[in-house]
């Protein structure tokens, strides 16, 4: 409830009860404080504050343009994805797509996502400031090591939406809870230094491990803070400050690799917020909320259309040119370097050649990374059936193509669907990743090329590609009569065969020839290895809104 709503109806409540002998003697009373003032100037208000800066990590309820994926601002605006769906739908969509910033389509988009991070800043700021009154008014509310914690995670907190802020639109003002004058500047504010003090007060403030640690897993600690000045470090090009940074959190920090890729983006309620989650926005479903909230409503749009189990909406598309850099080489390296291209968006490339569909007939050897990734047709998707452009998965061929993203799309079995809100098949409760260890990995990987240390960047990746080879998509077997009586018409040994994740050399896989190798040459040119990991980057997180900024 909005603060304005809050006192309409608390003013309501008193004039009903008649408070203060009449009107004229309440309006004449000395006000107390506000309603913030006077229901949150304790721990459980200080702590509600800091849950509600916690919640803005998904963005506003219901809101694309501020989906913690940015897959409006970083997958449609790069070789990822196209917008998708029909070409009226979401125009503003196509502003953005399309580069036209500057029109007010694409502003209302944009315009959103500066609200919810400032809102986060907000809410943080909101914090400190609540939390700092706590402590002078009622000494002892709240011990002196939550305390710590608290602003710690506040500071950690308002320094990400700072940074997010920063990737966007590079020249921005800072906020502080000392702020009162809010029509701050943006020229001449470094931006980055005031992140990095925040990171490090933060790192100075909190534990190694969260607080609430197991009941409270979405909470951040030290590490989480550690980890993210080397990812602001390196987005700002300070490789040899970065890379001390985040060989330390590898070394000595609690995050590891989850044992396979499907696990990443999964909704079993196992391999949410597994040792390979850094920061991630932790949606629910089924919490009591008649619209599904809050659930990952931000990513509504991007699931196949009304011809498959979801019944909406097919944005967000992956595109041909994505679907084709999965393509690898007889040794299962990218296809793309192998031929000698250092130009991925080159439309003439041998690897980009091939403007079919790429369908399960195809023998094209690819990594087993494509169909954790994209939907394709004649290849399961999870457990829901088989993907089919034809029988309308795909909302207009001819606009978007004939692909549907996947990483975002919980599984049928995992009971991660929500019961409630308009089209609740596309609302679920899969955390969504904002920072994982595999992109720190890759950030260390960069560093080290850039320090001149190549076959430290070739051991880590090859670490990525080697859990990459772990797993590929199973047979899915689904529990719907009909979707699986469609999926047994073409695969008939899928029979009582319900698996998602398979070896990649599973005999049941027949819609793929899946081949994913090392690097085993020692790497010596520091083009070919800056190369190397870039394009590791764009197979590891694709469709996870990374590769604009990238």
């Amino acid at each position: 409830m909005n603060r304005v709503k809050q006192r309409s109806l608390l003013l309501a409540g008193l004039l009903a009860a008649g408070v203060g002998g009449g009107c004229e003697g309440f309006l004449d009373t000395v006000p107390q404080g506000s309603l913030d003032e006077l229901t949150l100037l304790s721990r459980d208000g200080v702590e509600a504050t800091l849950i509600g800066a916690y919640r803005m990590l998904g963005g506003f309820p219901d809101s694309w343009p501020s989906a913690p994926s940015n897959w409006l601002y970083s997958n449609i605006t790069s070789d990822d994805a196209y917008k998708g769906s029909e070409p009226n739908d979401q125009p503003e969509a196509n502003e953005i797509e399309l580069y036209n910033w500057s029109g007010g389509g694409a502003h209302n988009y944009l315009n959103t996502k500066w609200e919810a991070v400032y809102e986060g800043v907000r809410r943080a700021n909101a914090t400190l400031s609540l939390l700092a009154r706590v402590m002078e008014e009622k000494p002892g509310e709240i011990s002196e090591a939550d305390a710590r914690s608290i602003r710690g995670e506040a500071l950690f907190l308002r320094a990400h939406f700072h940074f997010e802020a920063w990737r966007f639109w590079g020249s921005i003002p800072y906020y502080t809870e000392e702020d009162t004058d809010y029509y701050k500047p943006n020229e001449g504010t470094d931006a980055i230094a005031l992140i990095l003090q925040d990171l490090d007060e933060a790192i100075s403030l909190l534990q190694p491990m969260a607080r609430g640690t197991g009941a409270d897993k979405g909470r951040v600690n030290q590490w989480t803070a550690k980890a993210y000045k080397g990812r602001v470090l390196v987005y700002a090009g300070r490789y040899a400050e970065a890379l001390p940074v985040l060989t330390d959190v590898v070394t000595n920090g609690p995050y590891r690799l989850q044992e396979n890729f499907y696990q990443v983006w999964s909704a079993m309620g196992e391999y949410q917020n597994g040792p390979e989650t850094i920061l991630a926005y932790q949606a629910a479903v089924n919490a009591g909320d008649p619209n599904g909230a809050p659930s990952n409503s931000g990513e509504r749009l991007n699931f196949p259309h009304s011809g498959s189990p979801f019944g909406c909406c097919g944005f967000n598309q992956p595109s041909q040119n994505l679907v084709n850099f999965f393509k690898v080489d007889a040794n299962g390296l990218p296809l793309a370097l192998s031929v000698g291209d250092l130009e991925p968006l080159d439309a003439t490339a041998a690897w980009n050649a091939d403007n079919d569909n790429f369908t399960a007939a195809k023998t094209d050897p690819v990594d087993p990374r494509l169909d954790w990734t994209v939907g394709r047709d004649g290849v399961p998707y999870k457990d829901w059936g088989l993907h089919s452009s034809t029988e309308g998965w795909v909302r207009d061929i001819s606009n978007g193509g004939y692909y549907n993203g996947k990483k975002h799309v919980h599984e049928h079995a995992s009971g991660s669907q929500s019961t409630v809100g308009w089209n609740n098949a596309h609302l679920n409760g899969m955390n969504f990743h904002i920072f994982r260890y595999a992109d720190l990995l890759l950030l260390l990987a960069e560093a080290e090329v850039e320090a001149g240390s190549l076959e430290n960047a070739r051991q880590i990746v090859n670490q990525i590609r080697e859990r990459a080879g772990k797993a590929a998509q199973g047979c899915g077997l689904p529990s719907n009569p009909d979707r699986a009586a469609k999926l047994l018409a073409v695969y008939p040994h899928c029979a009582n065969d319900s698996r998602i994740a398979v070896p990649i050399d599973d005999p049941s896989i027949k819609w793929a020839t899946y081949r994913i190798g090392l690097y085993t040459t020692p790497w010596t040119d520091k083009e070919f290895a800056r190369s190397a990991v870039r394009y590791e980057r764009r197979l590891e997180l694709a469709m996870e809104g990374q590769r604009f900024f990238d």
